[in-house]
């Protein structure tokens, strides 16, 4: 059975929505990492290293406002990008979706 990512109660295969909290179930309500999200952990990881300074991992995982204004001020002169990329190594990195971006290791 999966369970919420809101409260983590136990839901119903089939649910739209969580009985307990109210929030919206999605295929990934159980919570078990997919190869999917591995790769592209590390395609957003290696983007920030590298073209972090122009916002790039941002546009790749769908935060386009930001990623506009990091390539306007070169990634807040490097600060932005490196606590990019320090958040992105601790998993705390999420997408436009409100999904945390981390790595199964």
């Amino acid at each position: 059975m999966p369970f919420c990512r809101n409260c983590g109660a136990e839901v119903n295969e089939n649910a739209a929505i969580c009985v307990h909290c109210g929030a919206w179930i999605n295929e990934n309500a159980n919570n078990t990492p997919s190869q999917a999200n591995d790769n592209q952990w590390l395609i957003v990881l290696l983007l920030c290293f590298f073209l972090g300074g122009l916002g790039v991992h941002r546009f790749y995982v769908g935060k386009t406002a930001t990623g506009i204004v990091q390539l306007l001020t070169l990634g807040g002169c490097g600060i932005w990008a490196l606590i990019d990329f320090i958040m992105i190594l601790v998993g705390s990195f999420t997408d436009a979706n409100g999904n945390t971006i981390k790595s199964r290791l």
